[in-house]
């Protein structure tokens, strides 16, 4: 069972007279074993930014259930080949690097699946913009922003290239997968 905690949010420029402590907003969901589905997976998404964002917290609560459940230890091998190893999941809208989870906002894993699903294509701002974006009336640099966010999330992950004076792709020893069905 998870359990979200959202304070109210106050606008800008409005002072309150004295501290107070705002009404919550607590949302319990019960989820069934397996993969969300894609609507409930955009809810947990949102309510993840939310809490990135300074306007809320997430915290998950779990049942508990008698007795450990032991789980086998993977290959030396395997975890050292796996650690660096990219892995986006499409239908839950997350991406691990090994067995971490990456906390990204949305443009980031848009821009992350955009140029994971196009390997060896070039794209100019202006390209990702309207791709990415939807929209192309926003400063290109923008995408250099976001670039460099998502470049410090995936420390030790050479993912994104630049290439000079045209724009990015992803790089060719990019250790990286997209899975479509979780």
């Amino acid at each position: 069972m998870s359990v979200v905690a959202i304070p109210t949010r106050r606008h800008p420029g409005v002072r309150p007279a004295r501290p107070r402590t705002g009404p919550t907003l607590t949302i319990t969901l019960d989820l069934a074993p397996g993969p969300l589905s894609p609507r409930l997976a955009r809810l947990v998404q949102l309510l993840g930014e939310l809490a990135e964002s300074g306007e809320g917290q997430l915290r998950a609560v779990r049942d508990t259930v008698p007795g450990p459940h032991p789980v086998p230890p993977p290959d030396a091998a395997e975890t050292s080949a796996d650690a660096n190893h990219v892995r986006i999941l499409a239908g839950s809208r997350t991406v691990r690097r090994g067995d971490h989870v990456i906390a990204l906002t949305r443009i980031e894993y848009e821009l992350l699946l955009f140029l994971a699903e196009r390997p060896r294509r070039v794209f100019t701002r202006l390209q990702l913009l309207s791709s990415v974006w939807g929209y192309e009336h926003a400063v290109a640099r923008t995408v250099d922003v976001h670039v460099r966010r998502l470049r410090a999330k995936l420390a030790g992950s050479e993912v994104i290239t630049t290439v000079y004076g045209v724009g990015y792709r992803l790089a060719d020893a990019a250790a990286i997968s997209v899975d479509h069905s979780g």
